[in-house]
């Protein structure tokens, strides 16, 4: 199905008008975006049920569900990534349900949305990363499950841990909140 980039779907996030770069959007593409609200902007998420449809389908129910919303980037390593998605904000809580890995070709570059994990990697629950730059070493690894299509201004300006600490933020920045793209007045 062809997208119309050439036009802009404007929608409002609380407070904030966001302009899609989907622009005229079908339902489908909608239903397949999320809008994470931040102290610092909207970035705009496109979930690639294609590569990861559990992935997609849980975080989707999470979001619409609420899960994200104040919930703390516990760890943020400058040139590498930040996670997000721990309501303990310690980065050993989930929301509770493990999904099975679906590993892809997905190479994760820069705006790159990945599922975090531990040994296991059936481990996946509700934690995910946004990659800052290019990690090679993660591809075939880590379930990518969407790509930051707007706003990655916004997550360069996340509050970084510190290096000693694996890092561990000391005084996090949250996700202010998480929506559908299909769930929010246009």
């Amino acid at each position: 199905m062809a997208k119309i980039r050439s036009l802009r779907t404007l929608l409002c996030v609380g407070a904030m008008t966001v302009s899609l770069s989907a622009g005229d959007a079908t339902a489908a593409d909608r239903e397949n975006m999320l809008l994470m609200e931040l102290k610092d902007g909207v970035v705009t998420i496109e979930m690639l049920p294609n590569l990861a449809p559990e992935h997609v389908a849980r975080i989707r129910e999470l979001v619409r569900n609420g899960f994200y919303d104040g919930i703390v980037f516990h760890r943020v390593i400058e040139g590498f990534m930040a996670q997000t998605g721990d309501p303990t904000g310690t980065g050993s809580g989930g929301s509770g349900q493990k999904l099975k890995a679906e590993f892809s070709d997905e190479p994760h570059v820069r705006g790159t949305v990945s599922m975090a994990r531990s040994a296991d990697p059936d481990s996946g629950d509700s934690q995910f990363f946004v990659v800052f730059d290019a990690a090679p070493y993660l591809d075939n690894k880590y379930t990518v499950w969407g790509r930051v299509t707007d706003g990655m201004d916004v997550v360069d300006q996340i509050r970084k841990g510190e290096a000693s600490r694996n890092g561990i933020v000391t005084d996090p920045d949250r996700i202010v909140r998480m929506r559908v793209a299909a769930d929010v007045q246009r």
